[in-house]
């Protein structure tokens, strides 16, 4: 997708064949759409050798009779296109027969476009997987026959044959590769040469390689390939007709038809992005056609080529996978994983790839990937955990959850402007809302909200409630509760980011009330929300008249949506938990049981 010339060549052991990304990897790269529905120049099979050194081992297990039962790795091709992969098993300590399978594989890929293509590469290993493998496994015959075959050896001897070297030669071939390597490993040792980092000296110093906080409108100098004016396109034209506040002057709400809502707001950041940035991309299970899995794409199918926005496999891990390796080439991407507790099945990529590389590069590499994750409600155990945590506990992310339309359409922007891995959270039950909050509605034009600034959607001086997500709406009408009925009068912050999170408003709140809550959709067990509860204590406590209390979801499995009143914070929860936790409620009885003694039970049930 960056028109570069050349082959990538991806590199791999032959135990690595029994991961789940590397045969998402190698389906992804496979995909018919290449041949069949990308045009022009972009059109045809994937240039990617895939490489497989086939060594024999994995950590210990052998591959060939133990741990797997493809016997030769070069069959693993029969199983992704009907081509096979153009699978060949190869001699690896034979030079001249790999140079020979990659010319003719090259010849595949350049002229006939017909990749990717996979090579089974013979070789050995003959050392242990690690230091401490002690190579037990196999006999000492076995690594000294394999010895006695050595590439680098046979082939030397082929090359005096023939008459093209000596032995002299030869010696002096090995002496200079032996010194390169020694000169090698001393320039590595010098600490003048090749200094550590000395984080006693600068205790920050690795922090500042953490996120590289630019602001780019494009990655690219090109022309951005679109099919048609942005002003031509339906769905802009429909939401140009849109009501941008939910209100009317009255303060009546406009149908929900008439209403710009937060699918809306998201559309329009990544449609102007598209337009801006030759470079974006975006792609996903159901993108395409369909408008996205909760319509927020209906529209840009029309604009944009396949190229730029299609549907991808099933397949979570080479989704996020793909995101990072078009990221590290130059471009900027949005990956998209319809629901959040699909997370899991991209767990490396997003939590020990997606965030690391910026830092172990030395923030030489950019990592523009905003992540969008929908958070499900109404679909039971799978598909309708609050996942945010997870993201906000792994360093290197920068990680969003707005829940207006004003908000989801100003982090977008920021997200897209910027040059850090961001996850995007959004949540299902809410992409139908209307702006409420931010007077004069949802601006046409650009603008940008800075991650990490939290936004007070109520004033209130009694009791301040912190939310993540969705909660915001319920943390409203409990707040009217509140006031109507017990003269409190309520302060609602919407978190709106995990990471970064400035707490300076929500501390001048709590400084004003000296009470908080924080709540929030995920389980209240390792949350987040636990996170914002220490730091508000420790920061605010000569403020505070009660702890922090936190509102989570129960610690179950989420139940059917029939049930879910009884394990998603509820308007009532907050009052329960107000009275129980932090001030009684005059005439109030609870509905849930948030007394001391029951947590200590429900800990001690680990429910």
């Amino acid at each position: 997708m960056n028109r570069k010339p050349g082959v990538v060549v991806a590199n791999l052991g032959d135990a690595s064949m029994a991961r789940g990304p590397v045969w998402e990897g190698m389906t992804f790269a496979a995909m018919d759409q290449f041949k069949q529905l990308w045009a022009d120049d972009m059109k045809g099979g994937l240039p990617v050798i895939i490489n497989i050194m086939d060594n024999q081992y994995g950590m210990g297990g052998q591959t060939r009779g133990e741990t797997m039962g493809f016997d030769f790795a070069a069959r693993i091709g029969a199983g992704v296109n009907p081509a096979q992969m153009h699978a060949e098993r190869v001699d690896g300590f034979n030079p001249l027969a790999v140079i020979d399978c990659y010319r003719r594989k090259k010849a595949i890929l350049e002229e006939e476009k017909d990749g990717p293509v996979l090579i089974d590469v013979l070789t050995y290993r003959y050392s242990g997987h690690s230091p401490s493998d002690a190579s037990s496994y196999r006999t000492k015959e076995e690594v000294e026959a394999w010895e006695a075959e050595d590439c680098i050896a046979a082939y030397g001897k082929e090359l005096i044959a023939a008459g093209i070297a000596t032995q002299a030669d030869l010696d002096a071939t090995t002496k200079e590769v032996k010194d390169i390597m020694f000169d090698t490993f001393k320039l590595a040792i010098d600490d003048e040469l090749s200094p550590r980092m000395d984080l006693h000296k600068d205790q920050e110093l690795l922090g500042t390689m953490m996120f590289s906080n630019q602001s780019i409108d494009s990655l690219s100098d090109a022309k951005p390939e679109v099919n048609h004016p942005m002003s031509e396109n339906p769905r802009v034209q429909q939401i140009a007709k849109k009501e941008r506040f939910a209100f009317d002057k009255d303060g009546k709400p406009f149908s929900k038809m008439k209403q710009f809502q937060l699918r809306d707001g998201i559309f329009e950041a990544i449609i102007d992005r598209f337009y801006k940035d030759a470079s974006l991309v975006a792609y996903g299970e159901e993108n395409r056609d369909w408008g996205g899995a909760f319509a927020v794409y209906r529209g840009l199918t029309e604009a944009l080529p396949y190229h730029r926005l299609f549907n991808s496999p099933i397949a979570e891990a080479a989704i996020i996978g793909t995101a990072i390796g078009y990221a590290m080439c130059g471009g900027r991407v949005i990956p998209e994983i319809m629901y959040c507790d699909f997370l899991g099945c991209c767990g490396d990529e997003v939590f020990n790839q997606l965030p690391k590389w910026q830092a172990m590069s030395g923030n030489i590499l950019k990592m523009p990937v905003v992540v969008r994750v929908s958070v499900g409600s109404k679909y039971g155990a799978q598909h309708s955990q609050d996942w945010t945590s997870l993201a906000a506990h792994i360093p290197g992310l920068k990680v969003v959850f707005p829940v207006t339309p004003y908000d989801a359409k100003g982090l977008m922007n920021a997200a897209l402007q910027g040059t850090d891995p961001v996850i995007f959270f959004e949540s299902q039950r809410i992409y139908d809302v209307g702006e409420q909050f931010h007077e004069g509605g949802v601006p046409e034009g650009y603008y940008e909200i800075p991650l990490g600034e939290p936004d007070v959607k109520r004033e209130g001086k009694d009791i301040t409630i912190l939310t993540i997500g969705a909660t915001l709406y319920r943390a409203l009408e409990a707040a009217k509760t509140l006031e109507e009925k017990y003269g409190m009068s309520a302060e609602v912050i919407d978190a709106r980011s995990l990471v970064p999170f400035n707490y300076e408003k929500v501390l001048a709140s709590v400084k004003k009330t000296g009470r908080i809550v924080i709540a929030g959709d995920a389980t209240a067990r390792g949350s987040f929300l636990n996170d914002l509860a220490r730091n508000i204590t420790e920061l605010a406590f000569d403020y505070l008249d009660a702890p922090a209390v936190v509102l989570g979801s129960r610690d179950w499995i989420t139940p059917a949506y029939e049930l879910e009143y009884a394990f998603f914070p509820q308007p009532d929860s907050f009052l329960d938990i107000i009275h129980e936790k932090i001030v009684p409620l005059q005439g109030y009885v609870p509905t849930r049981n948030y007394t001391d003694a029951e947590q200590i039970r429900r800990a001690k049930e680990g429910i």
